[in-house]
Protein backbone atom coordinates (compact mmCIF):
# COMPACT_ATOMS: atom_id res chain seq x y z
CA UNK A 1 0.00 0.00 0.00
CA UNK A 2 1.45 3.34 -1.06
CA UNK A 3 1.12 6.36 1.22
CA UNK A 4 0.19 9.56 -0.60
CA UNK A 5 2.18 12.37 1.08
CA UNK A 6 -0.43 15.05 0.41
CA UNK A 7 -3.23 13.01 1.98
CA UNK A 8 -0.99 12.04 4.89
CA UNK A 9 -0.07 15.66 5.59
CA UNK A 10 -3.71 16.69 5.38
CA UNK A 11 -4.69 14.05 7.93
CA UNK A 12 -1.75 14.88 10.20
CA UNK A 13 -2.86 18.50 10.13
CA UNK A 14 -6.31 17.48 11.36
CA UNK A 15 -4.86 15.37 14.17
CA UNK A 16 -2.39 18.02 15.30
CA UNK A 17 -5.22 20.55 15.37
CA UNK A 18 -7.29 18.21 17.52
CA UNK A 19 -4.36 17.57 19.87
CA UNK A 20 -3.89 21.30 20.33
CA UNK A 21 -7.61 21.79 20.94
CA UNK A 22 -7.77 18.94 23.45
CA UNK A 23 -4.74 20.19 25.39
CA UNK A 24 -6.11 23.73 25.35
CA UNK A 25 -9.52 22.80 26.78
CA UNK A 26 -8.25 22.97 30.35
CA UNK A 27 -6.83 26.43 29.67
CA UNK A 28 -10.23 27.63 28.47
CA UNK A 29 -11.65 26.43 31.78
CA UNK A 30 -8.91 28.29 33.67
CA UNK A 31 -9.64 31.44 31.70
CA UNK A 32 -13.33 31.09 32.47
CA UNK A 33 -12.96 30.31 36.18
CA UNK A 34 -10.32 32.92 36.91
CA UNK A 35 -12.17 35.62 35.00
CA UNK A 36 -9.47 36.17 32.37
CA UNK A 37 -11.94 36.43 29.50
CA UNK A 38 -14.25 38.71 31.46
CA UNK A 39 -11.33 40.97 32.40
CA UNK A 40 -10.38 41.30 28.73
CA UNK A 41 -13.89 41.99 27.48
CA UNK A 42 -14.25 45.66 26.59
CA UNK A 43 -10.84 46.49 28.07
CA UNK A 44 -9.02 47.11 24.81
CA UNK A 45 -5.55 45.64 24.24
CA UNK A 46 -3.68 44.43 27.32
CA UNK A 47 -0.20 43.10 28.08
CA UNK A 48 0.15 39.92 30.07
CA UNK A 49 1.24 42.02 33.06
CA UNK A 50 -1.86 44.21 32.80
CA UNK A 51 -4.16 41.21 32.58
CA UNK A 52 -2.38 39.53 35.49
CA UNK A 53 -2.84 42.64 37.60
CA UNK A 54 -6.53 42.89 36.73
CA UNK A 55 -7.18 39.26 37.71
CA UNK A 56 -4.75 38.74 40.59
CA UNK A 57 -2.87 36.04 38.70
CA UNK A 58 0.85 35.39 38.20
CA UNK A 59 2.12 37.14 35.07
CA UNK A 60 4.24 34.25 33.82
CA UNK A 61 1.25 31.90 33.71
CA UNK A 62 -0.95 34.56 32.12
CA UNK A 63 1.70 35.15 29.46
CA UNK A 64 1.68 31.49 28.45
CA UNK A 65 -2.12 31.37 28.60
CA UNK A 66 -2.37 34.32 26.21
CA UNK A 67 0.04 32.71 23.76
CA UNK A 68 -2.01 29.53 23.74
CA UNK A 69 -5.31 31.37 23.37
CA UNK A 70 -4.01 33.53 20.55
CA UNK A 71 -2.64 30.49 18.72
CA UNK A 72 -6.08 28.92 18.91
CA UNK A 73 -7.92 32.06 17.82
CA UNK A 74 -9.66 32.54 21.17
CA UNK A 75 -7.98 35.90 21.76
CA UNK A 76 -6.40 38.35 19.30
CA UNK A 77 -2.70 39.28 19.31
CA UNK A 78 -1.45 42.68 18.13
CA UNK A 79 2.19 42.28 16.99
CA UNK A 80 2.98 45.99 16.86
CA UNK A 81 2.12 46.57 20.52
CA UNK A 82 2.71 43.08 21.86
CA UNK A 83 -0.73 43.22 23.48
CA UNK A 84 -3.80 40.99 23.38
CA UNK A 85 -7.51 41.71 23.17
CA UNK A 86 -10.90 40.07 22.71
CA UNK A 87 -12.96 40.94 19.67
CA UNK A 88 -16.64 41.58 20.25
CA UNK A 89 -17.38 38.15 18.83
CA UNK A 90 -14.85 36.36 21.04
CA UNK A 91 -16.20 38.15 24.11
CA UNK A 92 -19.79 37.27 23.14
CA UNK A 93 -18.91 33.56 23.18
CA UNK A 94 -16.46 33.43 26.09
CA UNK A 95 -17.10 36.32 28.48
CA UNK A 96 -20.84 37.06 28.40
CA UNK A 97 -22.83 34.45 30.34
CA UNK A 98 -26.09 36.01 29.15
CA UNK A 99 -25.16 35.50 25.51
CA UNK A 100 -27.18 32.96 23.48
CA UNK A 101 -23.86 31.61 22.19
CA UNK A 102 -21.93 31.48 25.47
CA UNK A 103 -19.82 28.34 25.13
CA UNK A 104 -17.50 28.24 28.13
CA UNK A 105 -19.83 25.82 29.90
CA UNK A 106 -19.11 23.20 27.25
CA UNK A 107 -15.62 22.87 28.67
CA UNK A 108 -17.05 21.80 32.03
CA UNK A 109 -18.73 18.95 30.16
CA UNK A 110 -15.41 18.12 28.49
CA UNK A 111 -13.70 17.96 31.87
CA UNK A 112 -16.39 15.65 33.24
CA UNK A 113 -15.95 13.36 30.24
CA UNK A 114 -12.19 13.24 30.76
CA UNK A 115 -12.67 12.36 34.41
CA UNK A 116 -15.24 9.69 33.55
CA UNK A 117 -13.23 8.13 30.73
CA UNK A 118 -12.18 5.08 32.81
CA UNK A 119 -15.84 4.32 33.55
CA UNK A 120 -16.83 4.65 29.91
CA UNK A 121 -13.94 2.47 28.78
CA UNK A 122 -15.21 -0.30 31.06
CA UNK A 123 -18.77 -0.16 29.70
CA UNK A 124 -17.45 -0.24 26.13
CA UNK A 125 -16.29 -3.77 26.99
CA UNK A 126 -19.10 -4.86 29.30
CA UNK A 127 -22.05 -3.29 27.52
CA UNK A 128 -23.33 -1.93 30.84
CA UNK A 129 -24.57 1.61 31.36
CA UNK A 130 -23.70 4.58 33.57
CA UNK A 131 -26.61 6.35 35.30
CA UNK A 132 -26.75 10.12 34.85
CA UNK A 133 -26.14 10.73 38.55
CA UNK A 134 -22.95 8.66 38.55
CA UNK A 135 -21.03 11.09 36.35
CA UNK A 136 -18.53 13.64 37.58
CA UNK A 137 -20.29 16.66 39.11
CA UNK A 138 -18.82 18.99 36.46
CA UNK A 139 -21.36 17.50 34.08
CA UNK A 140 -24.40 18.90 35.87
CA UNK A 141 -23.21 22.51 36.07
CA UNK A 142 -21.65 22.29 32.62
CA UNK A 143 -24.89 21.07 31.08
CA UNK A 144 -26.77 24.02 32.54
CA UNK A 145 -24.18 26.54 31.39
CA UNK A 146 -23.80 25.04 27.92
CA UNK A 147 -27.51 24.74 27.12
CA UNK A 148 -28.43 27.86 29.08
CA UNK A 149 -27.25 30.25 26.39
CA UNK A 150 -29.35 28.60 23.71
CA UNK A 151 -32.38 28.49 25.99
CA UNK A 152 -32.01 32.16 26.93
CA UNK A 153 -31.76 33.13 23.27
CA UNK A 154 -34.56 30.95 21.89
CA UNK A 155 -36.96 29.39 24.37
CA UNK A 156 -39.30 32.29 25.09
CA UNK A 157 -38.52 34.29 21.96
CA UNK A 158 -38.88 31.56 19.32
CA UNK A 159 -39.65 28.05 20.54
CA UNK A 160 -42.82 28.63 22.55
CA UNK A 161 -44.24 30.97 19.86
CA UNK A 162 -43.66 28.18 17.33
CA UNK A 163 -46.14 25.95 19.21
CA UNK A 164 -49.67 26.46 17.96
CA UNK A 165 -51.71 28.40 20.54
CA UNK A 166 -49.43 27.79 23.51
CA UNK A 167 -47.98 31.27 24.00
CA UNK A 168 -51.46 32.80 24.44
CA UNK A 169 -52.50 30.02 26.81
CA UNK A 170 -49.45 30.53 29.03
CA UNK A 171 -49.89 34.29 29.00
CA UNK A 172 -53.46 33.87 30.24
CA UNK A 173 -52.49 31.31 32.85
CA UNK A 174 -51.93 27.58 32.63
CA UNK A 175 -49.93 24.69 34.02
CA UNK A 176 -46.60 23.40 32.72
CA UNK A 177 -44.44 20.42 33.65
CA UNK A 178 -40.75 20.66 32.76
CA UNK A 179 -39.61 17.03 32.83
CA UNK A 180 -35.90 16.32 33.22
CA UNK A 181 -35.38 19.93 34.29
CA UNK A 182 -31.89 19.49 35.77
CA UNK A 183 -30.74 22.73 37.41
CA UNK A 184 -33.89 24.31 35.94
CA UNK A 185 -32.57 27.02 33.65
CA UNK A 186 -35.44 26.17 31.27
CA UNK A 187 -38.09 26.15 34.03
CA UNK A 188 -36.95 29.48 35.45
CA UNK A 189 -36.87 31.20 32.05
CA UNK A 190 -40.44 30.14 31.34
CA UNK A 191 -41.64 31.06 34.83
CA UNK A 192 -40.16 34.55 34.48
CA UNK A 193 -41.77 35.06 31.06
CA UNK A 194 -45.23 33.77 32.02
CA UNK A 195 -46.01 34.85 35.60
CA UNK A 196 -49.69 33.80 35.32
CA UNK A 197 -48.75 30.16 34.67
CA UNK A 198 -47.70 27.64 37.32
CA UNK A 199 -44.56 25.67 36.45
CA UNK A 200 -43.33 22.47 38.05
CA UNK A 201 -39.89 21.09 37.29
CA UNK A 202 -39.32 17.35 37.68
CA UNK A 203 -36.01 15.49 37.69
CA UNK A 204 -34.93 12.07 38.94
CA UNK A 205 -31.59 13.48 40.20
CA UNK A 206 -32.15 14.81 43.75
CA UNK A 207 -29.07 17.09 43.87
CA UNK A 208 -30.28 18.85 40.71
CA UNK A 209 -33.71 19.45 42.26
CA UNK A 210 -32.06 20.85 45.40
CA UNK A 211 -30.05 23.24 43.22
CA UNK A 212 -33.18 24.25 41.29
CA UNK A 213 -35.09 25.00 44.50
CA UNK A 214 -32.28 27.18 45.86
CA UNK A 215 -32.07 29.11 42.61
CA UNK A 216 -35.80 29.75 42.34
CA UNK A 217 -36.00 30.80 45.98
CA UNK A 218 -33.15 33.24 45.49
CA UNK A 219 -34.97 34.80 42.55
CA UNK A 220 -38.23 35.15 44.45
CA UNK A 221 -40.27 33.23 41.87
CA UNK A 222 -43.69 32.39 43.26
CA UNK A 223 -45.03 30.45 40.24
CA UNK A 224 -42.51 27.62 40.18
CA UNK A 225 -41.96 24.46 42.22
CA UNK A 226 -39.68 21.44 41.92
CA UNK A 227 -40.13 17.77 42.74
CA UNK A 228 -38.01 14.64 42.48
CA UNK A 229 -39.73 12.37 39.96
CA UNK A 230 -38.81 10.55 36.80
CA UNK A 231 -40.31 10.87 33.35
CA UNK A 232 -42.67 7.90 33.72
CA UNK A 233 -44.12 8.76 37.13
CA UNK A 234 -44.33 12.54 37.61
CA UNK A 235 -47.69 13.49 39.14
CA UNK A 236 -50.65 15.33 37.67
CA UNK A 237 -51.04 19.01 38.56
CA UNK A 238 -52.93 19.65 41.76
CA UNK A 239 -56.43 20.94 41.22
CA UNK A 240 -56.38 20.65 37.43
CA UNK A 241 -57.28 18.10 34.79
CA UNK A 242 -53.82 18.09 33.29
CA UNK A 243 -50.93 20.16 32.02
CA UNK A 244 -51.36 22.56 29.12
CA UNK A 245 -47.72 22.02 28.18
CA UNK A 246 -45.11 19.41 29.06
CA UNK A 247 -41.52 20.09 28.07
CA UNK A 248 -38.48 17.86 27.77
CA UNK A 249 -35.25 19.70 27.02
CA UNK A 250 -32.35 17.64 25.62
CA UNK A 251 -33.22 14.59 27.68
CA UNK A 252 -35.61 12.24 25.82
CA UNK A 253 -32.74 10.51 24.02
CA UNK A 254 -31.02 9.85 27.39
CA UNK A 255 -33.96 8.02 28.92
CA UNK A 256 -34.21 4.36 29.74
CA UNK A 257 -37.86 4.30 28.69
CA UNK A 258 -38.59 7.07 26.18
CA UNK A 259 -41.75 5.37 24.91
CA UNK A 260 -42.95 5.02 28.50
CA UNK A 261 -42.18 8.71 28.96
CA UNK A 262 -44.32 9.53 25.93
CA UNK A 263 -47.17 7.41 27.25
CA UNK A 264 -47.00 9.08 30.66
CA UNK A 265 -46.76 12.59 29.21
CA UNK A 266 -49.86 11.89 27.11
CA UNK A 267 -51.75 10.78 30.23
CA UNK A 268 -50.79 14.00 32.04
CA UNK A 269 -51.78 16.48 29.31
CA UNK A 270 -55.13 18.17 28.90
CA UNK A 271 -57.12 17.04 25.86
CA UNK A 272 -55.62 19.84 23.76
CA UNK A 273 -52.26 19.94 25.54
CA UNK A 274 -48.89 19.99 23.82
CA UNK A 275 -45.62 18.18 24.45
CA UNK A 276 -42.56 20.17 23.39
CA UNK A 277 -39.49 17.98 22.90
CA UNK A 278 -36.21 19.82 22.36
CA UNK A 279 -33.42 17.57 21.11
CA UNK A 280 -29.93 18.01 19.67
CA UNK A 281 -29.87 18.85 15.97
CA UNK A 282 -29.37 15.73 13.87
CA UNK A 283 -30.28 14.30 10.50
CA UNK A 284 -31.77 10.88 9.94
CA UNK A 285 -28.79 9.48 7.99
CA UNK A 286 -25.21 8.99 9.11
CA UNK A 287 -23.96 11.20 6.28
CA UNK A 288 -26.23 14.02 7.48
CA UNK A 289 -24.30 14.17 10.75
CA UNK A 290 -20.71 14.13 9.48
CA UNK A 291 -20.10 17.74 10.46
CA UNK A 292 -18.81 19.69 13.49
CA UNK A 293 -22.19 19.67 15.27
CA UNK A 294 -22.61 15.96 14.67
CA UNK A 295 -19.08 15.31 15.85
CA UNK A 296 -19.67 17.23 19.08
CA UNK A 297 -23.00 15.63 19.88
CA UNK A 298 -21.94 12.10 19.00
CA UNK A 299 -18.93 12.42 21.32
CA UNK A 300 -21.14 13.57 24.18
CA UNK A 301 -23.59 10.82 23.28
CA UNK A 302 -20.98 8.07 23.51
CA UNK A 303 -19.70 9.37 26.84
CA UNK A 304 -22.98 10.40 28.49
CA UNK A 305 -26.26 9.81 26.65
CA UNK A 306 -25.94 6.21 25.45
CA UNK A 307 -24.57 5.00 28.83
CA UNK A 308 -27.47 6.74 30.63
CA UNK A 309 -30.12 5.06 28.50
CA UNK A 310 -28.45 1.65 28.72
CA UNK A 311 -28.29 2.01 32.50
CA UNK A 312 -32.08 2.23 32.43
CA UNK A 313 -32.30 -0.77 30.05
CA UNK A 314 -33.35 1.62 27.31
CA UNK A 315 -33.00 1.76 23.52
CA UNK A 316 -30.02 4.17 23.62
CA UNK A 317 -31.45 6.57 21.06
CA UNK A 318 -28.36 8.73 21.40
CA UNK A 319 -27.95 12.45 20.81
CA UNK A 320 -28.04 11.95 17.04
CA UNK A 321 -31.37 10.14 16.90
CA UNK A 322 -32.78 12.43 14.21
CA UNK A 323 -36.38 13.54 13.61
CA UNK A 324 -37.66 10.29 12.08
CA UNK A 325 -36.62 8.09 15.01
CA UNK A 326 -37.72 10.67 17.57
CA UNK A 327 -41.10 10.96 15.86
CA UNK A 328 -41.52 7.18 15.82
CA UNK A 329 -40.69 7.02 19.52
CA UNK A 330 -43.19 9.75 20.40
CA UNK A 331 -45.93 8.20 18.27
CA UNK A 332 -45.28 4.80 19.87
CA UNK A 333 -46.33 6.46 23.11
CA UNK A 334 -49.73 7.32 21.68
CA UNK A 335 -49.35 10.78 20.17
CA UNK A 336 -51.27 11.30 16.94
CA UNK A 337 -49.25 14.08 15.36
CA UNK A 338 -45.62 15.15 15.66
CA UNK A 339 -44.03 17.99 13.72
CA UNK A 340 -40.75 19.86 13.71
CA UNK A 341 -41.96 23.23 15.01
CA UNK A 342 -38.65 25.03 14.54
CA UNK A 343 -34.89 24.48 14.52
CA UNK A 344 -31.59 26.14 15.31
CA UNK A 345 -28.14 24.98 14.17
CA UNK A 346 -27.96 23.05 17.46
CA UNK A 347 -31.59 22.11 18.18
CA UNK A 348 -34.65 20.28 16.91
CA UNK A 349 -37.90 21.48 18.49
CA UNK A 350 -40.73 18.98 18.11
CA UNK A 351 -44.43 19.59 18.87
CA UNK A 352 -46.48 16.50 19.77
CA UNK A 353 -50.27 16.38 20.18
CA UNK A 354 -52.68 13.57 20.88
CA UNK A 355 -54.86 14.69 17.97
CA UNK A 356 -54.49 17.10 15.10
CA UNK A 357 -54.36 20.76 16.03
CA UNK A 358 -57.69 22.52 15.43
Amino acid sequence: MAIEPAKLNEFLGKVVGDIGAALSACLVMIGDRLGLYKAMAGAGALTSAELAQRTGCAERYVREWLLNQAAGGYVTYHPQSGKYSLTEEQAFCLADETSPVFLAGAFDIIQSCNRDEPKVEKVFKSGDGIPWGDHDSCLFCGTERFFGGTYRGNLVQAWIPALDGIEARLSAGGRVADVGCGHAISTVLMAQAFPNTQFTGFDAHPPSIECARRRAAGMGLANVAFEVADATSFPAPKGAAGYDLVTCFDCLHDMGNPVGCAQHVKSRLTSNGVWMVVEPMAGDRVEDNLNPVGRTYSAASAMICVPASIAGKGPALGAQAGPARLTATIKAGGFGTVRVATTTPFNLVLEARSTRSR
